[in-house]
This record gives structure tokens, C-alpha cells and sequence, in this order.
């Protein structure tokens, strides 16, 4: 289900890059404010909305849901590993150093003669 979702999140996003891309800007008709002729305000009418601005709209609704979602979802799976819990420690790069010996047994000293 994960999977699925992360493909439609990207077609969803594929498809709110392709829109936005399609529409012209607001900026398109400030040529008209000096002498262009076709728009009546200096930044053009806002007029009805059209359906690439509705289309907009919608899929930039669906792409916040579907990041939240994803989000959540990629929350609650829990992590995963691909390193075994089994795996022995790795073997450390500093130089072995040898284990303290306990020193020799020292032999009893001889008695004392006359005693």
C-alpha cells in the first residue's frame, strides 16, 4: 500500500508541475498597462476561474494530503534494517593490547641460618 501511494503522490505531483507550467502568469498582459491595448487594469482582470486554476487547486489540496499520509504511514511502519541484529561486532582498528600478566611466582627465601 505504501508503494502505491508513492506512485500516485508522484503522478500527482507530475501532473500539478505540468498545470502550473501550462498557465500564464499574472504578469503576462503588464505589457497592456503601457500602450498593449487588450486589458483594461494595469495587471489584467482576475475574472471567473478557469479550469487550470480549479485543476490547481485540487491537486495541490491532494498533493499536501498525500505527503501527510505518506508521512504518517512511513511513521508507524517501524524501522528497518538490512543490517542483522546477529552480526558480530566489528573488529576495532586500534592495536591489540596484550592482557597484564600476573608476575612470577617468586621462590621463599632460604631461612636464615642459626635459627
Amino acid at each position: 500500500m505504501y508503494i502505491a501511494l508513492s506512485l500516485l503522490h508522484a503522478l500527482i505531483a507530475t501532473g500539478l508541475i505540468l498545470i502550473v507550467l501550462l498557465q500564464s502568469g499574472k504578469g503576462a498582459d503588464i505589457g497592456a498597462a503601457f500602450g498593449g491595448g487588450s486589458s483594461q487594469t494595469v495587471f489584467g482582470g482576475r475574472g471567473a476561474a478557469t479550469f487550470l486554476s480549479k485543476a490547481t487547486t485540487v491537486l495541490a489540496i491532494l498533493f499536501m494530503v498525500m505527503s501527510i499520509a505518506l508521512t504518517l504511514l512511513a511513521s508507524q511502519r517501524g524501522g528497518t534494517t538490512v543490517v542483522p541484529a546477529d552480526r558480530p561486532a566489528p573488529a576495532s582498528s586500534a592495536p591489540a593490547v596484550p592482557a597484564p600478566t600476573a608476575p612470577a611466582p617468586q621462590a621463599p627465601a632460604a631461612p636464615a641460618p642459626g635459627k
